[in-house]
């Protein structure tokens, strides 16, 4: 992909989810949730991470090790970003959906959806989804 072509998809990404936050729906703590955990991959500390994630999905991988090594064969871009940006917070009934941006180390820019639930100790990540890119003519 040329740099032209990446930074208009960038861009294209950035105004589609560059929208206006809901008031008083914890946008901050689950940004601070999601990037939390990026940096636990990082810095490979596994066991931080997986506290992240909601029980639902530490049941599934039961082992930090093992939902490390999902991450790291299905979500690269999510193991080692090179910068990442927040969008759209959506309430959609019970579910709360947090889009982010991330561009990976080859310069590739995704955008995934993260689906959160509130617990008592606060807003864990119950799934994460790769969103088609919008159709970008050059």
């Amino acid at each position: 992909m040329t740099r032209l072509k990446a930074l208009v998809l960038s861009l294209v990404f950035a105004g589609m989810v560059a929208q206006p936050q809901a008031q008083g729906s914890g946008a901050s703590d689950i940004e601070a949730v999601i990037r939390d955990q990026i940096a636990a991959f990082e810095t490979g500390d596994l066991s931080a991470a997986f506290e992240h994630a909601s029980p639902m999905i530490r049941q599934m991988f039961r082992t930090p090790d093992i939902f490390g090594q999902m991450v790291r064969e299905g979500y690269p871009m999510v193991w080692r970003p090179e910068a990442l940006s927040f969008g759209a917070l959506e309430s959609q009934g019970p579910r709360t959906l947090q889009r982010v941006v991330i561009r990976d180390a080859q310069g590739r820019v995704h955008l995934l959806e993260y689906e959160m639930i509130r617990l008592g100790d606060g807003w864990k990540i119950n799934g994460v989804r790769f969103l088609e890119p919008p159709q970008v003519g050059a």
